[in-house]
């Protein structure tokens, strides 16, 4: 395997364990601090629309690659 090619594999290989990562540890706050911050406010500030839709993605991209990463750990 060249330099570049275990570079671009450990590149991705971390990029996965980060979102892994951040979707199990940050999950809980950024759901609470979502649900308080929907009943206090209204989204009328788009940023803060895309900051809550992005943060709900992250962690659902998590759950789904832990849950196969999960799954083919059982399976091996």
């Amino acid at each position: 395997m060249t330099m570049k090619k275990k570079f671009k594999s450990e590149l991705l290989f971390f990029i996965k364990y980060l979102i892994i990562w951040i979707s199990q540890n940050l999950s809980i706050p950024f759901w609470v601090i979502g649900h308080v911050h929907l009943t206090v406010n209204v989204y009328d500030d788009l940023t803060e629309l895309l900051a809550s839709i992005g943060m709900n993605i992250i962690v659902a991209v998590g759950f789904v690659l832990s849950y196969l990463d999960e799954k083919n750990a059982r399976s091996n």
